[in-house]
Protein backbone atom coordinates (compact mmCIF):
# COMPACT_ATOMS: atom_id res chain seq x y z
CA UNK A 1 0.00 0.00 0.00
CA UNK A 2 1.46 3.21 -1.28
CA UNK A 3 1.55 6.20 1.27
CA UNK A 4 -0.52 9.33 0.45
CA UNK A 5 1.75 12.41 -1.26
CA UNK A 6 1.28 14.13 1.89
CA UNK A 7 1.97 11.93 4.36
CA UNK A 8 5.66 11.68 6.40
CA UNK A 9 8.78 9.45 4.96
CA UNK A 10 10.36 6.93 7.38
CA UNK A 11 14.43 7.45 6.70
CA UNK A 12 14.24 3.89 4.97
CA UNK A 13 10.92 5.01 3.20
CA UNK A 14 12.95 8.21 1.88
CA UNK A 15 16.20 7.15 1.40
CA UNK A 16 14.45 4.70 -1.15
CA UNK A 17 12.35 7.14 -2.65
CA UNK A 18 15.25 9.39 -3.25
CA UNK A 19 17.42 6.52 -4.42
CA UNK A 20 19.65 7.69 -1.29
CA UNK A 21 21.41 5.70 1.36
CA UNK A 22 20.24 6.47 4.62
CA UNK A 23 23.78 7.37 5.77
CA UNK A 24 23.57 9.85 3.06
CA UNK A 25 20.71 11.43 4.22
CA UNK A 26 21.78 11.85 7.81
CA UNK A 27 25.24 13.53 6.85
CA UNK A 28 23.12 15.78 4.69
CA UNK A 29 21.56 17.18 7.65
CA UNK A 30 24.72 17.80 9.53
CA UNK A 31 25.74 19.96 6.18
CA UNK A 32 22.10 21.37 5.66
CA UNK A 33 20.22 23.09 8.38
CA UNK A 34 17.59 23.82 5.89
CA UNK A 35 17.15 19.62 5.81
CA UNK A 36 15.17 19.10 9.02
CA UNK A 37 13.39 16.04 9.62
CA UNK A 38 10.46 15.59 12.46
CA UNK A 39 12.65 13.21 15.29
CA UNK A 40 10.48 11.17 17.23
CA UNK A 41 11.40 8.67 20.31
CA UNK A 42 14.60 7.17 20.11
CA UNK A 43 15.64 9.49 17.38
CA UNK A 44 13.35 7.92 14.33
CA UNK A 45 13.25 10.72 11.84
CA UNK A 46 10.39 11.25 9.63
CA UNK A 47 10.33 13.33 6.59
CA UNK A 48 8.09 15.89 5.64
CA UNK A 49 7.17 16.49 1.81
CA UNK A 50 8.94 19.63 1.89
CA UNK A 51 12.09 18.02 3.29
CA UNK A 52 11.73 15.66 0.47
CA UNK A 53 11.40 17.98 -1.94
CA UNK A 54 14.42 20.13 -0.72
CA UNK A 55 16.48 16.81 -0.79
CA UNK A 56 15.71 16.25 -4.44
CA UNK A 57 16.75 19.72 -5.26
CA UNK A 58 19.95 19.04 -3.46
CA UNK A 59 20.66 16.05 -4.90
CA UNK A 60 20.39 17.27 -8.33
CA UNK A 61 22.39 20.01 -7.51
CA UNK A 62 24.97 17.90 -6.17
CA UNK A 63 24.96 14.87 -8.73
CA UNK A 64 23.57 16.21 -11.92
CA UNK A 65 24.60 19.80 -11.72
CA UNK A 66 28.40 18.80 -10.12
CA UNK A 67 28.30 21.28 -7.15
CA UNK A 68 29.94 21.15 -4.12
CA UNK A 69 28.45 20.90 -1.01
CA UNK A 70 29.78 24.15 -0.30
CA UNK A 71 28.29 25.45 -3.49
CA UNK A 72 24.64 24.14 -2.88
CA UNK A 73 24.75 25.75 0.55
CA UNK A 74 25.79 29.08 -1.00
CA UNK A 75 22.79 28.76 -3.37
CA UNK A 76 20.59 27.97 -0.37
CA UNK A 77 22.01 30.83 1.26
CA UNK A 78 21.91 33.15 -1.51
CA UNK A 79 18.27 32.37 -2.88
CA UNK A 80 16.20 30.22 -0.50
CA UNK A 81 15.22 26.75 -0.42
CA UNK A 82 12.43 27.12 -2.72
CA UNK A 83 14.98 27.98 -5.03
CA UNK A 84 16.73 24.63 -5.03
CA UNK A 85 13.36 22.95 -4.85
CA UNK A 86 12.13 24.41 -7.97
CA UNK A 87 15.60 23.42 -9.72
CA UNK A 88 15.06 19.55 -8.75
CA UNK A 89 11.69 19.81 -10.16
CA UNK A 90 13.17 21.10 -13.07
CA UNK A 91 10.58 24.07 -12.85
CA UNK A 92 12.55 26.57 -15.57
CA UNK A 93 9.63 29.13 -14.72
CA UNK A 94 9.70 29.20 -11.05
CA UNK A 95 13.47 29.47 -11.00
CA UNK A 96 13.79 32.34 -13.43
CA UNK A 97 10.60 33.90 -11.54
CA UNK A 98 12.80 33.68 -7.87
CA UNK A 99 16.01 35.16 -9.64
CA UNK A 100 14.08 38.37 -11.12
CA UNK A 101 12.40 38.73 -8.14
CA UNK A 102 15.25 38.54 -5.97
CA UNK A 103 16.91 41.03 -8.66
CA UNK A 104 14.10 43.13 -8.54
CA UNK A 105 14.13 43.11 -4.71
CA UNK A 106 17.97 44.56 -5.11
CA UNK A 107 17.60 46.97 -7.59
CA UNK A 108 14.93 48.21 -5.20
CA UNK A 109 17.17 48.03 -1.82
CA UNK A 110 19.75 49.47 -4.23
CA UNK A 111 17.22 52.71 -5.39
CA UNK A 112 16.29 53.17 -1.96
CA UNK A 113 19.87 53.57 -0.47
CA UNK A 114 21.01 55.84 -3.64
CA UNK A 115 17.36 57.80 -2.52
CA UNK A 116 19.66 58.96 1.40
CA UNK A 117 17.75 55.74 3.47
CA UNK A 118 19.94 54.75 5.89
CA UNK A 119 20.32 51.29 7.17
CA UNK A 120 19.46 49.09 4.13
CA UNK A 121 22.08 47.18 3.03
CA UNK A 122 23.42 47.42 -0.61
CA UNK A 123 22.84 43.82 -2.23
CA UNK A 124 25.06 43.22 -5.03
CA UNK A 125 22.58 41.54 -8.02
CA UNK A 126 23.35 38.03 -9.16
CA UNK A 127 24.35 38.48 -12.26
CA UNK A 128 25.25 34.35 -12.68
CA UNK A 129 22.72 31.87 -13.18
CA UNK A 130 24.50 28.50 -12.66
CA UNK A 131 27.72 30.29 -13.69
CA UNK A 132 26.65 30.67 -17.14
CA UNK A 133 26.21 34.31 -17.54
CA UNK A 134 29.80 35.98 -17.67
CA UNK A 135 30.07 39.16 -14.99
CA UNK A 136 31.92 42.02 -15.88
CA UNK A 137 35.28 40.78 -14.03
CA UNK A 138 34.78 37.29 -15.77
CA UNK A 139 36.78 35.93 -18.59
CA UNK A 140 40.12 34.51 -19.45
CA UNK A 141 43.17 35.96 -17.41
CA UNK A 142 46.72 36.43 -19.02
CA UNK A 143 48.60 33.43 -17.61
CA UNK A 144 51.16 36.79 -16.19
CA UNK A 145 47.88 38.55 -15.07
CA UNK A 146 47.65 37.79 -11.00
CA UNK A 147 43.73 38.97 -11.52
CA UNK A 148 41.88 36.53 -10.15
CA UNK A 149 39.42 37.53 -7.36
CA UNK A 150 39.17 35.47 -4.68
CA UNK A 151 36.31 34.18 -5.25
CA UNK A 152 37.35 32.87 -8.69
CA UNK A 153 40.98 31.30 -6.91
CA UNK A 154 38.08 29.80 -3.97
CA UNK A 155 36.67 28.03 -7.37
CA UNK A 156 39.89 26.79 -8.60
CA UNK A 157 41.30 25.67 -5.38
CA UNK A 158 38.01 23.58 -4.42
CA UNK A 159 38.07 22.18 -7.87
CA UNK A 160 41.52 21.41 -7.76
CA UNK A 161 40.92 19.51 -4.29
CA UNK A 162 38.00 17.80 -6.32
CA UNK A 163 40.31 16.67 -9.29
CA UNK A 164 42.87 15.10 -6.55
CA UNK A 165 40.26 12.80 -4.97
CA UNK A 166 38.95 11.43 -8.20
CA UNK A 167 42.60 10.79 -8.68
CA UNK A 168 42.89 9.30 -5.82
CA UNK A 169 39.91 7.05 -6.09
CA UNK A 170 40.82 6.27 -9.60
CA UNK A 171 44.42 5.15 -8.29
CA UNK A 172 42.60 3.13 -5.88
CA UNK A 173 40.41 1.48 -8.39
CA UNK A 174 43.40 0.36 -10.37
Amino acid sequence: MDKSPDAFRTISEAAEELDLPQHVLRFWETRFAQIKPLKRGGGRRYYRPQDIDLIKGIRHMLYEQGYTIKGVQKLLRDNGNQFIVAVGRGDVAAVEAITQSRQAEAERQRGSEEEGLVGIPKVKPNKRFFGLARGDGDGPVAADSSSLSRDNRALLQETLFDLLECKRLLDQVR
